[in-house]
């Protein structure tokens, strides 16, 4: 690639640095920082479905902007300067990579210059997933050096002419939410100084351009460390031992040796194209296959949800038909840390699409029963699950089951890391944790989510079989421990498969994060004002309703609850007290035990606003009775009433946030 010598961002403007500032304030102005990143369409045309490699000269000077207030935040922290006069190779080392969206590259391309003029040395490594670059980030470098920094270009899981960035420290997670809004005020602060663009002008200009060059240079060998940590970081956290015993790893080789397994992958392009999922799940002897496997060739929605699971689908159909042992696939987003899954179901014959909810499920069964199949984990007598505020209750029942507690924070992935954090150091094991809603998990000590890990605690389900196979046999194996641990020994036979696993889960339906049920478009712009509305319709639906949902669903009463950040907190008050955070109604049972919930939230990374129900199912006189589709619609009539003044009669139809 050719180094550009000229202004990345002003020279399509010559140098009207008033215009450019007015320019990237516009772009910026549409851009969401959120303390889960920051994100916004990048492509050159303004369209978020836009293919283009091309950003434009405003959202050029964006980027330079963000790379000198991360810079200037680094120099913060080791109490250094970013005047661009410390010696090259003495600041902070800043690593560098994008997912595969088209304008990864020109986005880094406006990054780089600014970076190593403020002093900071860069290692730029190309198409890197977001759980390889956090695992590059907290590896130790080989001169011992510490305080890595990294930043990494990315929109997840929204449409293809979007991007934006993450940033984070050498702890291999995002930056807490509270420094994520230390950055993002210097940042908005940096924009609208209108010396700004001409300071970064000149910063690029009177760079050396020697040191970019070695930069680029440098890609391949970056790219190549990147892996190497990431490698030895997946099996730190998939072989996870009390006494630091790696044995788990030869166990279970030679689980799926005497029953074989193979897992299936439809990369859509994504930056898990270029990582180590071949590798790695090949040097356990499962089999692997992989198809829409280019980088940056992205073939379908990049959300993996809904119909952007067929093609896995059909693919595993495929696979099974010529090989059994092929029961699992999974397709990741274009940042590669979530990858939800289709699994071959020997009840029904044939292939499905897991449910987020249930995918978050079968990872907590894995990961809890590996902590009780190792004797307690730390050997710490409280255990601990850290979850987000619309996972399902089905995640309270497998964690007290196993005699766990599970906590809430308000979505975003930072809220539950921070979250998992706290509880560590009040003296809980915290051996998984995640956003059950969005799908995937965070398996400890990584703090970010990650397929890799999503599909070994299943494969650990089902090849740690215990004595039956030889394995251990002082001990059940995970399923067998899950059995008796949730009172369902009669489900346990030695031949399971996933089916049978699925069939123990606590029975909970819960809509769907990205289903056209869960989407509104909502007018008002003060949302806690929003809920305080609500509130009152609230109090009038369940004085009309209660006697009813008594009889139908066994509901006694009801628990408002606000999530904010990290805290999670019952509300004797006004619902408005949750603000912009996550309101949950959580409906009692007899016992004033939690069996049913309806949600709510703004999204802080896209323009939607959330709901979702959640609900138990039950026998009533042999018939499964559950309420989540009568309390998603009865929710979705309560906030647009509270929206827009108006009470909703009929049938209400569902919109995605696109819709008219």
């Amino acid at each position: 690639m050719v180094i550009p010598r000229k202004p990345l961002y002003t020279s399509p403007m010559g140098h009207n640095h008033d215009g450019a500032l007015l320019k990237a304030q516009g772009a910026l102005s549409r851009m969401i920082l959120s303390h889960s990143g920051w994100r916004g369409v990048f492509a050159e045309s303004g369209g978020e479905e836009d293919g283009t490699a091309k950003i434009s000269p405003e959202h050029g000077l964006v980027a330079a902007g963000a790379a000198a207030a991360f810079a200037e935040y680094l120099h913060g922290l080791r109490g250094s300067r970013a005047d661009g006069v410390s010696p090259p190779g003495s600041g902070p080392l800043v690593l560098l990579g994008s997912d595969t969206r088209p304008t990864g590259k020109a986005i880094a391309d406006a990054m780089m210059p600014v970076l190593l003029a403020l002093g900071c040395r860069v290692c730029y490594a190309g198409f890197v997933a977001a759980p390889e670059i956090m695992a590059w980030a907290r590896a130790p470098s080989d001169d011992g050096e510490s305080g890595r920094a990294f930043i990494y270009i990315s929109a997840s899981h929204n449409p293809i002419g979007h991007n934006g960035f993450k940033f984070g420290l050498d702890d291999g997670g995002v930056l807490p939410a509270h420094e994520m809004a230390k950055l993002a005020e210097a940042f908005r602060s940096l924009m609208d100084d209108p010396k700004t663009p001409a300071r970064l002008e000149g910063l690029e200009a009177g760079l050396d351009r020697g040191l970019l060059e070695a930069v680029r240079s440098g890609e391949a060998g970056s790219k190549k460390e990147a892996l190497g940590a990431y490698f030895a970081f997946a099996g730190e956290v998939a072989w996870y031992a009390k006494d630091g015993r790696n044995d788990v790893k030869d166990i279970l080789r030679r689980g799926i040796a005497d029953r074989p397994l193979g897992v299936c992958c439809d990369f859509n392009g994504s930056a898990r194209s270029v990582s180590i999922d071949r590798d790695f799940f090949g040097g356990l002897g499962i089999g692997f296959a992989a198809i829409n496997a280019e980088a940056g060739k992205i073939v379908h929605r990049i959300v993996p949800e809904g119909e952007s699971l067929d093609p896995c689908r059909g693919f595993l159909e495929e696979l099974h038909a010529r090989d059994p042992a092929f029961v699992i696939g999974y397709v990741p987003d274009c940042d590669g840390d979530r990858g939800n899954l289709v699994i071959w179901d020997d009840s029904l014959g044939r292939v499905r699409a897991l449910e987020a909810q249930e995918v978050f499920a079968l990872a907590c069964i894995a990961e809890l029963a590996h902590l009780a199949w190792d004797g307690g984990g730390t050997g710490s007598s409280r255990v601990a699950v850290a979850i987000n505020d619309p996972t399902s209750f089905c995640i309270d029942r497998i964690a007290q089951a196993f005699g766990a507690s599970a906590f809430r924070a308000e979505v975003g992935e930072s809220n539950v890391v921070g979250l998992a954090r706290r509880l560590r150091e009040e003296g809980y094991t915290v051996r998984i944790l995640g956003e059950g809603a969005a799908g995937g998990n965070i398996t400890h000590p990584s703090a970010v989510r990650d397929p890799l890990h999503t599909v070994l605690a299943i494969a650990k389900l089902l090849s740690l079989r215990g004595g039956e196979d030889g394995l251990q046999a002082c001990r059940p194996g995970l399923f067998e421990l899950w059995c008796r641990a949730s009172g369902q020994s009669g489900l346990y036979r030695p031949d399971f498969g996933i089916a049978d696993v699925i069939a123990s889960l606590p029975p909970f339906v819960t809509t769907g994060a990205y289903t056209p049920e869960a989407l509104l478009k909502i007018r008002s712009a003060d949302h806690g004002e929003l809920k305080s509305r609500y509130q009152g319709i609230f109090m009038r639906e369940w004085e009309a309703r209660k006697d009813e949902l008594k009889t139908k669903y066994g509901i006694y009463g009801w628990q408002a609850m606000a999530y904010n950040g990290m805290d999670e907190r019952k509300i004797a008050g006004s619902f408005g007290e949750a603000g912009r955070g996550g309101l949950k109604i959580c409906f009692l049972d007899a016992d004033g035990k939690p069996i049913s919930a309806v949600w709510m939230r703004g999204s802080a990374t896209e323009p939607v606003f959330r709901i979702i129900a959640d609900a138990e199912v039950v026998l009533r006189d042999g018939v499964r009775v559950h309420a989540e589709r009568d309390f998603i619609e009865w929710q979705r009539r309560m906030i647009i009433e509270a929206d827009t003044g108006t009470m909703q009669t009929g049938r209400l139809e569902a919109q995605a946030p696109g819709d008219s």
